[in-house]
């Protein structure tokens, strides 16, 4: 059932004010990627696009409304401008306007009809769409693979990330004892060192 033309003027207005981005994490979540964006605009509403193709492939894609036109405008320009990580990923965020087509509850718009038919084998466009579905058989595939190896890495990242969090917090943990028994004023009033309390 086609949307009235008020409604589907509102889709359009919250169309306008969306912004999508791709290339996320696989760890991020709504919260996440509002709270990063919280530092420049007002993001009111976050869905992730699920990949009908291959579920567990990468990267993750959102779909970001924002409270102005204003604030999708300007989010889009500054990550064209600059690269904008979340969780500390080598995964350059990219944002662009959002379209109507990326919306699956898109309302039907006024006085659209669409008409679609079977191609007969004989026709000469099927062999071009036949060709087409073998080519992106294959792009899916290789995407795969990329992607894969890109998640590999990324976790390595993270563990390589949380190894060095441990060693520096052990090594905060053995300068907070220095300080706090003393040793460090006795080791500085043995080599007539000035110890700072700052």
């Amino acid at each position: 059932m086609a949307a009235s033309a008020e409604e589907y003027a509102a889709f359009e207005e919250r169309v306008r004010r969306t912004v999508y981005m791709d290339n996320l994490s696989p760890q991020v979540t709504e919260n996440v990627l509002k709270a990063a964006l919280d530092q420049f605009v007002n993001a009111i509403n976050v869905q992730f696009i699920p990949n009908y193709i291959n579920p567990q492939s990468l990267p993750r894609a959102a779909l970001v409304e924002m409270e102005t036109l204003k604030q999708a405008s300007a989010i889009i320009a500054e990550m064209a401008d600059s690269p904008f990580m979340v969780l500390g990923m080598p995964r350059p965020v990219r944002a662009r306007a959002a379209e109507v087509e990326m919306f699956d509850s898109r309302p039907k718009k006024p006085g659209r009809k669409i008409t679609y038919k079977w191609l007969d084998p004989e026709d000469p466009d099927f062999e071009v769409a036949r060709k087409i579905k073998v080519l992106t058989r294959k792009h899916a595939s290789e995407t795969e693979f990329l992607l894969n190896h890109q998640l590999k890495e990324e976790e390595n990242l993270a563990n390589q990330q949380l190894e060095n969090l441990k060693a520096h917090y052990k090594k905060y943990e053995l300068i907070d004892g220095v300080l706090s028994d003393n040793t460090a004023k006795k080791l500085a009033d043995r080599y007539r060192i000035p110890l700072s309390d700052a």
